[in-house]
């Protein structure tokens, strides 16, 4: 079948985050589903009419477990393909491979311009492989059967994932007699992060990669675990000191007043809910939602989605806070700020503080057993209020949850992370890790050259994987050159691949 999906003039929520959906209990405990709970709630843009990708629908019986010999059922990844562009086999066209992340493959492919336009310039095929058990690719039949209990969602892991993209490839290039054709790995966010760990993990089945956000450090003690919201704080310290100092003031007051008579029922009308109030954690975690999102996508010209923001949105979001009047008490000011973010069209008249997200997410799963990002929040630096990371509590709620006792240390073992400069040095290459300092999960990842081959492309007023997004007249000439730079760098790992394969040949 196909498609053809229309491309977002620019569509604020990609792969990236979830918009810090927190557990509802303390906040020791915190886990954080960066990238793509959220897209749950966001669908692809429907009402824009220019710009269209086309791509054609199907699905691979992709193998269950990749890692044993029981015999499982197969299950059908989704995958979409565009070869329009493509050179084709006998002219080694190149195949860009955007490894998908945690939700509809469809929602990815529509925020991922980058890799659409660099087809017709290289020759290259287009795959959009979805990752298991989120968007359509389920096993056991169905969302409900998949996600029914730990035995049905095991097998849900970043490995098996890459080990999903890996035999569809080499199954894809098989098929079409491709198997000399270069394949280049792109993704965003944890995207970025499987598209790094593929190229690491599977040298062999591609040659370069382009890791846009990924944090790939952000697990054990590797980076401290204040980074992140010290970014989130200070992106808003640098737009405004006061509305920096009136955030950081508003959580006492939010206490102070939930734990008087009928204080809930005056948050939740001062907040315009939608409905009752619970608990003050709620509205905490609200606020924190906006404030760490807001800080993802600082971006230099509006975003246009179901929640659509205006360009610098943090600046907007302080002028409010900043601009409400001496008389104004501080709830009020945190209202008007966060209303840029919630309201920015103001036909919203309520807020519901509390999303049902149907409960065992498959993110929620994640964190829970080998994507564990441990944060914390220190009272000297950040506008949040203060906790550390508290794995026995964090490990209890995990096995309340979903029956399983997480491995923080998996990852590592897996894929490494610990001495990486050493470790990409010696047997990484080709590999680009893209960041720009606004984004506070920059502060996972690699932020400096590692080799010739291994490069950060680090921008100071990039946010979340802005360089993935497609080309604008309105992009500020630092993205425009960091584009560039990418390009250069994939130009460079095809044509150094078309050198050896012909020596071979020639051989």
């Amino acid at each position: 079948m196909i498609h053809r999906l229309k491309k977002p003039v620019f569509h604020t929520l990609s792969f990236f985050l979830t918009i810090i959906s927190l557990l509802r209990s303390s906040p020791e405990s915190r886990r954080i589903p960066f990238p793509g709970k959220h897209s749950r709630l966001h669908k692809p843009p429907n009402t824009l009419l220019t710009n269209y990708y086309t791509y054609e629908t199907r699905y691979f019986q992709q193998t269950l477990d990749h890692f044993s010999f029981n015999d499982r059922p197969n299950f059908p990844q989704r995958y979409l393909i565009n070869t329009h562009h493509w050179s084709g086999p006998s002219r080694m066209g190149p195949i860009f491979l955007y490894c998908g992340n945690e939700g509809d493959i469809e929602w990815f492919a529509a925020n991922s311009g980058f890799v659409w336009e660099l087809a017709p310039r290289f020759g290259g095929m287009v795959l959009f492989p979805e990752h298991r058990y989120y968007g359509k690719s389920m096993p056991y039949g169905s969302k409900d059967e998949a996600y029914k209990n730990a035995s049905t969602l095991a097998h849900l892991t970043a490995g098996q994932a890459l080990a999903d993209y890996v035999v569809l490839i080499t199954d894809l290039k098989r098929n079409l007699s491709a198997q000399a054709s270069p394949v280049i790995l792109f993704g965003g966010s944890y995207g970025g992060m499987l598209a790094a760990w593929m190229r690491l993990k599977y040298p062999h089945i591609a040659i370069g990669a382009l890791a846009s956000s990924a944090p790939v450090l952000q697990f054990e003690d590797i980076v401290p675990l204040e980074t992140y919201y010290n970014i989130v704080s200070n992106d808003f310290r640098r737009e405004s000191t006061s509305c920096f100092d009136t955030i950081k003031k508003s959580w006492d007051v939010i206490t102070s007043v939930g734990r008087k008579v009928n204080g809930l029922d005056h948050l939740a009308k001062t907040f315009h809910l939608c409905g009752k109030l619970r608990s003050s954690d709620d509205l905490y975690n609200w606020l924190e939602s906006a404030y760490s999102y807001l800080a993802m996508v600082d971006y230099p010209y509006p975003a246009e989605s179901e929640m659509p923001l205006p360009a610098h949105p943090i600046k907007e979001v302080c002028k409010a806070i900043d601009d409400s009047g001496d008389g104004t008490n501080v709830l009020d000011r945190i209202f008007k700020g966060v209303s840029v973010y919630y309201n920015y069209t103001g036909k919203a008249d309520c807020f519901e503080v509390d999303e049902d997200l149907d409960g065992m997410d498959g993110w929620d799963w994640q964190a829970c057993t080998e994507m564990v990002m441990p944060m914390s929040s220190d009272k000297n630096s950040s506008m949040f209020p203060e906790w550390a990371f508290n794995y026995t509590s964090y490990a209890e709620e995990c096995l309340n949850e979903f029956g399983v006792t997480p491995r923080p240390t998996w990852i590592t073992t897996e894929f490494g992370g610990h001495d990486y400069k050493s470790v990409l040095k010696t047997f990484g290459s080709n590999i680009i890790f893209s960041n720009g300092l606004l984004d506070p999960w920059s502060g996972g990842s690699v932020l400096e050259n590692i080799s010739d081959s291994v490069v950060a492309l680090v921008t100071e007023k990039g946010a979340h994987h802005l360089d993935l997004r497609g080309a604008t007249a309105d992009d500020p000439d630092w993205l425009v050159a960091q584009r560039a730079s990418e390009v250069k760098l994939i130009k460079g790992w095809i044509d150094d691949y078309y050198t050896t394969k012909k020596a071979v040949f020639k051989m």
